[in-house]
């Protein structure tokens, strides 16, 4: 099997491709630098030549290089463009979206049947793009994620958020009264992986959390590094963001946090 990582750098992306080669997979990594987004032909050539069998589009813009318009080019345009290009060579392709298709006034916890409501910003450019994914791939796997925990303290994941908010601020406000959408990484790419290979083309929502705040999580959290930071309550935050999908088999948080409830009680 052969594989085309979009975003491989990323959280997400990097997780993938150390994932993909844990079981024997061919990974190709795209590389921005030489083949662009932003050129219909050099991509499609270089899929072409790849021959993949799965395309995983996590790529985000993540950093300025000055382009006008250059982040809804890469969230809506470029996936517009994957998913009629992989249409059109019979590849599978997977697009991760994300839980911020629901804005702060939407009501959740949120199921295949809510409607994503995001009127600016990163979360109503995904919207856009999964809008368009469908209308230009109907066999397109798109997929909702959380805000992810990593193993380590880089990229954009809860654990770097909470170790830059100590280093930076000496502790870490979390609400009580918000219930995030997320999940740990490398539970995420295994879902990924098994629901392109197991399940039909849809949209899924992934998402570990079955009950805690995120002031729960990130004191479990704590507890599983050494007890470092400083954590306070702070509820001027509430929403419940969570996410549920019958279909995802990703391990609860209740489970993976199991043998830390009772620093919660």
């Amino acid at each position: 099997m052969r594989i085309i990582v979009t975003g491989a750098n990323g959280v997400v992306g990097s997780a993938m491709v150390k994932y993909l080669r844990s079981v024997n997979v061919e990974v190709i990594k795209w590389d921005r630098k030489k083949v662009s987004p932003f050129i219909y032909n050099e991509m499609k050539e270089f899929i072409e030549s790849v021959k993949p069998d799965i395309l995983f589009h996590f790529a985000m813009n993540s950093s300025s290089s000055g382009i006008e318009n250059e982040s809804w080019k890469i969230n809506y345009d470029w996936t517009s463009e994957l998913a009629w290009i992989t249409k059109e060579l019979g590849v599978k392709f997977l697009f991760t979206s994300t839980a911020l298709v629901f804005s702060n006034f939407a009501k959740g916890p949120f199921t295949k049947s809510s409607l994503p409501d995001a009127k600016e910003g990163y979360g109503f450019e995904k919207m856009k793009a999964e809008e368009k994914a469908r209308q230009q791939n109907v066999n397109s796997y798109i997929v909702r994620i959380g805000w992810q925990i990593g193993e380590d303290f880089s990229g954009n994941n809860m654990l770097s958020y909470c170790e830059n908010e100590y280093n930076t601020k000496g502790g870490i406000e979390a609400s009580g009264m918000w219930y995030p959408a997320c999940s740990f990484v490398n539970d995420t790419v295994a879902e990924l992986f098994r629901i392109v290979n197991e399940d039909k083309p849809g949209t899924y929502m992934l998402d570990s959390n079955d009950r805690y705040t995120f002031y729960e999580i990130v004191t479990m959290l704590n507890n599983r590094n050494g007890n470092k930071w400083k954590v306070d309550r702070n509820d001027s935050y509430i929403f419940e963001q969570r996410m549920l999908d019958d279909n995802i088999k990703l391990p609860k948080l209740s489970t993976i946090f199991n043998e830390y409830t009772p620093y919660l009680l």
